[in-house]
């Protein structure tokens, strides 16, 4: 049970990290958005690990542990986030979340590479819904009607006349396809590294990730007029970006926490609520910067039918509901 509630509040905490980081580039940059979100997680977590009692177990990982934690928060916290924002910024938070459900996909050949985990005939089913998600949101604005789907009525009756927001289709889909690949190697790299060493384990593993994360931004920070560029944040954006941080902080914690008390197989379905809570803290926070037609929500629905898929054994669907015996073999079939 606290495991499902922490996985819950992962998901919630990842969904409106995504709207408000959404906001916070409406006058913001890419890289503005990584100064504050990577290196605000390192003070959240070392307090929250000294809190706790759990500053001392950072001692405890192997060096080989370190690398994996290190490489998480690299390809995860600076790559896999910049190419999300870039995605967010190019055609907002909805269109991005379906097809970031491809990370599964990237996390399961991973699995069954390195884990030797196996294929089943579920996971494929899921992999078809991953990959059916994205193409059900795509729309080319061919004409008013389409670009001006987005409207919002109001009580009335009537047509808010709100700026109007063209997706960059081409941009978007780009990016949110490599962040998926980010997103996707980083679960295998925690798991390594964690070594199931537990619940403490699992913020000072966190607070490596994020170290080693803000060390390599600071790097590119040497790049000729970054520092002038982010000197120059428009402070709407950065109390957008400073939400955003914290909250991908606590998403982030919530998330150990809960692998650390629960099985992946209950923890990673509840997380795939984010693109439930994600259309909510959309239509909440930029309900004029966001597309919210019919195609975009049926696309969120296949996709998180696809990502729970991916997430759910067939032991477990076997569990909970009665199968016909002649689907038993179908169910059970695996690949190695």
């Amino acid at each position: 049970m606290l495991g499902a509630l922490f996985a819950l509040l992962s998901a919630a905490m990842f969904a409106l990290n995504n709207a408000s980081a959404r906001r916070g580039m409406l006058t913001g940059s890419v890289s503005q958005a990584l100064s504050i979100t990577v290196p605000i997680g390192v003070p959240i977590f070392f307090v929250t690990a000294l809190a706790f009692g759990y500053l001392g177990t950072l001692g405890g990982f192997s060096v080989e542990a370190l690398l994996w934690l290190t490489l998480a928060g690299i390809i995860h916290f600076v790559w896999g986030r910049y190419c999300n924002f870039r995605a967010t910024k190019a055609m907002g938070s909805n269109l991005v979340a379906p097809v970031q459900q491809s990370s599964l996909i990237v996390t399961l050949a991973l699995a069954l590479w390195i884990l030797g985990e196996r294929l089943t005939l579920l996971r494929l089913i899921g992999i078809g819904l991953v990959v059916l998600g994205p193409a059900l949101a795509y729309e080319r604005a061919k004409s008013k009607h389409h670009a001006n789907s987005g409207n919002l009525t109001g009580a009335a009756g009537e047509i808010d006349k709100r700026p109007m927001f063209r997706p960059n289709y081409a941009e978007g889909y780009f990016f949110a396809a490599l962040s998926s690949t980010g997103y996707g190697v980083s679960p295998i790299l925690v798991s390594m590294g964690l070594e199931t060493k537990g619940l403490g384990s699992s913020l000072t593993g966190g607070l490596i990730s994020y170290l080693a994360a803000t060390l390599a931004f600071a790097l590119l920070l040497l790049w000729p007029g970054q520092l002038r560029h982010l000197r120059a944040m428009d402070p709407e954006s950065v109390k957008w970006f400073t939400l955003s941080g914290i909250v991908v902080c606590l998403s982030q914690m919530f998330r150990y926490m809960a692998l650390a008390v629960a099985p992946v197989s209950a923890v990673a379905p509840i997380e795939r609520l984010a693109l439930v809570f994600r259309l909510y803290f959309s239509r909440l926070i930029n309900p004029r910067h966001e597309i919210f037609d019919g195609r975009v929500i049926v696309a969120t629905a296949v996709s998180l039918l696809g990502a729970l898929a991916l997430s759910v054994s067939t032991e477990v669907v076997q569990s909970m509901v009665q199968v016909p015996d002649s689907v038993v073999p179908l169910l059970n079939w695996h690949w190695p």
